[in-house]
C-alpha cells in the first residue's frame, strides 16, 4: 500500500515541480537573452537562435515529465481494484492488531 501512496505522490507532484522549475529557467534564459541583445544589438540573431534552442531543450524536459506523469498515472489502480486493495490492507492490519503484532 505504501508503494501506491508513493506512486500517487510522485505522479501528482512530479509534473508541477518540473513545470515550476522549467518556467523559472525559461524566464531566466529569456531575460538574459534580452539583456544580451540590449547590450549588443548587432548580435541579436545569434543570441536569439541560441535562446530558442535553449528554450526548446528546457521545454522538452517538461514534455518528458508529462509523459512520465501519464505513465505513472496509468500504473495507479482505479475503482474496484483500488477498493479491494484497501479492504485487503485493512483486513491485514486488523489481523495484525488482534494477534498482537
Amino acid at each position: 500500500m505504501i508503494y501506491l501512496a508513493v506512486l500517487a505522490f510522485g505522479a501528482t507532484l512530479g509534473l508541477p515541480i518540473a513545470v515550476i522549475f522549467a518556467s523559472r529557467a525559461q524566464g531566466n534564459a529569456t531575460s538574459t537573452a534580452l539583456e544580451g541583445i540590449a547590450r549588443q544589438p548587432d548580435a541579436a540573431p545569434r543570441i536569439q537562435t541560441a535562446m530558442i534552442i535553449g528554450l526548446a531543450l528546457i521545454e522538452s524536459l517538461v514534455i518528458y515529465s508529462l509523459l512520465m506523469f501519464f505513465i505513472l498515472l496509468a500504473k495507479l489502480p482505479e475503482g474496484e481494484m483500488l477498493k479491494e486493495m484497501i479492504d485487503a490492507d485493512a483486513k491485514r492490519v486488523a489481523t495484525d492488531v488482534r494477534s498482537g503484532n
